[in-house]
């Protein structure tokens, strides 16, 4: 019967210390993936306490790059990341949740961080320089 969270306390540490931090920040990628669809959801970054809580509390928590601190996913809209399993890459320096979202994932409030295409990007893009050089000229 594979591990899955949450994990007693002494395993999760366990594990936490199997894995190689060498990502920025003494971090590995987390990459979040629905359980149900195989939909990716997003990428974050977790480092050694984000990967225990995540295990102890089967509940996502990442390693905020700008603001240094870990935090879980939905703590202030709700929207948290119950996860279902964990799989780790052969390099053990990067992580598969497969989650249940108990709302949107994205901040934009849109289920996945992954709603724009190359085309999108570019329509954006292009008014954004267009609107700079109306400004410039």
């Amino acid at each position: 019967m594979p591990l899955k969270p949450p994990l007693p306390h002494h395993l999760a540490e366990k594990i936490a210390n199997k894995l190689n931090y060498r990502h920025q920040d003494s971090t590995v990628i987390a990459v979040v993936q629905e359980a149900t669809t195989n939909q990716v959801l997003m990428v974050a970054s977790m480092n050694r306490e984000a990967v225990i809580l995540t295990l102890t509390t089967g509940y996502a928590h990442f390693w905020s790059l700008s603001r240094k601190k870990v935090w879980m996913k939905g703590e202030t809209s709700g929207n948290k990341l119950r996860v279902i399993d964990v799989i780790v890459d052969c390099d053990l320096d990067a992580l598969l949740l497969r989650v249940e979202p108990l709302g949107p994932t994205c901040h934009t409030l849109k289920w996945s961080c992954f709603h724009n295409n190359l085309d999108m990007l570019l329509k954006e893009f292009e008014g954004k320089e267009n609107h700079t050089r109306k400004i410039v000229v």
